[in-house]
């Protein structure tokens, strides 16, 4: 367990392993923490927003503001999830100054279409683009770029990295998600500690629309960093739910979209 007492009303909370020394090092020579600058953050510029996004960013920053570390968003297909998602993202670097984002996705196309997302989008305060101001990088190696703010991959790369196995071609994970391949009766994967990919490496998860055995089958994958864990989905399942804790910040249904 790990406690840090310059959090605003600090809690103790579970870790993988011990953080490096030298981000603890880091992070007290800061004069505030993560947690403080996420309950800090200013007003949400609405321009160009739908009120359901507004709706979600809000909803969202007010579950970090209370340090619930997992968060589940639910809106209907084609109601601009990813979108909200960069917008939330360039809050939380620009403002709390995450170190990192990690986006996952099941399968590389997904991972390319986040990407020119985050390419194409217009930061409502400067008017540059958000790839202008912070770097974005989709993996297509397993080495992490360590001057980017913004990681996306698959889960099946993440895991690669972390056990240390053989590199993925793009071509492994192309358009069939790999929840879809794996057997049934498959076990849990398990990872061990990587000194090279240490569990402060991301402050914030996102998993957008990663298939529901996400939270079973690769839990420990998700659980190995310290990071706030913010879910993505159209339809959620009872199990996704669980995951986290209830946490559903956001409902739009499909429902709700067709009638506004």
């Amino acid at each position: 367990f790990f406690r840090d007492e310059r959090d605003p009303n600090p809690r103790s909370r579970r870790l993988f392993a011990f953080h490096k020394p030298e981000t603890l090092s880091e992070w007290g020579s800061q004069g505030d923490t993560l947690r403080d600058r996420l309950k800090r953050l200013p007003p949400l510029i609405t321009a160009g927003l739908r009120d359901c996004q507004i709706q979600a960013i809000e909803n969202l920053e007010e579950s970090f503001a209370g340090a619930r570390p997992r968060a589940l968003i639910q809106m209907a297909t084609g109601s601009g999830k990813t979108y909200t998602a960069v917008s939330s993202t360039y809050r939380l670097v620009k403002f709390a100054n995450a170190r990192r984002v990690l986006f996952l996705v099941d399968r590389s196309n997904l991972g390319r279409q986040t990407l020119r997302e985050f390419q194409q989008y217009i930061t409502p305060d400067d008017g540059r683009k958000f790839t202008e101001l912070y770097n974005v990088q989709w993996l297509t190696t397993n080495t992490l770029d360590p001057v980017s703010r913004v990681c996306i991959t698959t889960i099946q790369r993440l895991y690669s990295m972390l056990s240390g196995e053989p590199e993925l071609e793009d071509s492994e994970i192309e358009e069939q998600s790999v929840f879809d391949t794996l057997p049934q009766d498959v076990g849990p994967k398990e990872v061990s500690y990587n000194p090279n990919i240490p569990i402060e490496m991301f402050d914030f998860i996102v998993t957008d629309e990663c298939h529901r055995s996400i939270y079973n089958l690769w839990r420990q994958v998700l659980e190995y960093f310290d990071a706030f864990i913010i879910g993505l989905t159209a339809t959620p399942s009872k199990q996704t739910l669980g995951f986290f804790n209830q946490n559903l910040v956001m409902e739009y249904s499909h429902e709700r979209a067709v009638a506004d």
